[in-house]
């Protein structure tokens, strides 16, 4: 049976540690916070790089425009808040101060989905990805553990244009192995397998090895794709596993409309049409709890994977 540990490094600490690399060798780097640096440990850049560091307040819709300007006079800005206000808050700022006047900017949404936990339903967001995915040029994603938040956060730094990070804060299951190297826009196999495959993002990937480890018992061959990378999709991969198993199910801390289920769906109707199945939440707002009550109230579970692979088996 596979064991999943938690990630000794919070997500929030890989993301701070590795901004303050990055300042270190490029002070074109600057990070903007909505008072929330204790909340993302980025308190250690401000002490350190205060001329690289913009606490902009409770005005999240305005810290984009200054990440804009910034932008604009050569600076890398790499923004932060829960992802309901990185998102949906500051939508028309994004799409117009960032992707329309074509900025550079890097945007962090923390605490995504259920991940909100006691925070509740007005810090819930179960719609960041489909508002993103919305944005023209944008690159949107969903860290998996620490290992990829240092990875993909240090690759950002040197691509031009608008990328979106959806994550959690604290510690998630450890999935990659330290310095693992990722390719944005490609997925990553987890486990072959010939039976079915199982696509997840974030929290959900560790769902979804559980639940090829359950299929395993009964004699299905499951494979997992980690699809960290929702826009743009890897195509290419999801159509040669569509084609290798017959059957896909997806997996996802977010609402089943917009996100990655539908992403991989309009790749599978456009090129290969097999059946599928999305695990996920099904079109309702957040709410308080604990993450494993959450979970299971939302059906976040890799028990619910394994049902819904079984209705294709």
């Amino acid at each position: 049976m596979i064991t999943l540990e938690r990630d000794e490094k919070e997500m929030r600490k890989s993301y701070s540690e590795t901004l303050l690399k990055l300042i270190e060798e490029d002070k074109n780097v600057c990070v903007l916070e909505a008072d929330l640096s204790e909340a993302i440990s980025t308190l250690s850049i401000k002490e350190k790089f205060p001329n690289n560091y913009i606490d902009c307040g409770i005005m999240e819709s305005n810290m984009v425009g200054v990440a804009g300007g910034l932008s604009l006079l050569g600076k890398i800005p790499f923004i932060h808040t829960f992802a309901p206000f990185a998102t949906r808050r500051c939508y028309d700022q994004i799409f117009l101060s960032g992707a329309y006047n074509k900025s550079n900017i890097k945007i962090l949404g923390s605490d995504t989905g259920i991940t909100a936990q006691h925070n509740g339903g007005t810090h819930t967001s179960f719609e960041d990805i489909s508002l993103m995915r919305s944005v023209p040029n944008a690159t949107v994603m969903v860290m998996t553990d620490s290992s990829m938040m240092e990875n993909i956060i240090g690759q950002v730094k040197g691509i031009y244009g608008i990328h979106y990070m959806g994550a959690i804060r604290k510690n998630a299951y450890r999935v990659y192995e330290r310095n693992e190297k990722f390719d944005i826009g490609k997925g990553k196999v987890l486990k072959d397998g010939n039976d079915i495959t199982l696509i997840a993002n974030g929290i959900m990937v560790a769902e979804a090895l559980k639940a090829a480890d359950i299929l395993e018992t009964q004699g299905v061959s499951a494979a997992v794709i980690d699809m960290f990378t929702v826009k743009p999709i890897d195509s290419q991969l999801i159509v040669k596993y569509a084609k290798k198993t017959g059957k896909i199910v997806t997996g996802e801390n977010h609402n089943i409309i917009g996100g990655l289920g539908s992403a991989v769906a309009e790749v599978l109707v456009e090129n290969y049409p097999i059946p599928m199945r999305r695990v996920g939440v099904q079109d309702r707002f957040g709410q308080v709890g604990e993450l494993d009550y959450l979970q299971k109230e939302y059906k976040l579970t890799a028990e619910e994977i394994v049902l819904k692979a079984k209705e294709l088996l």
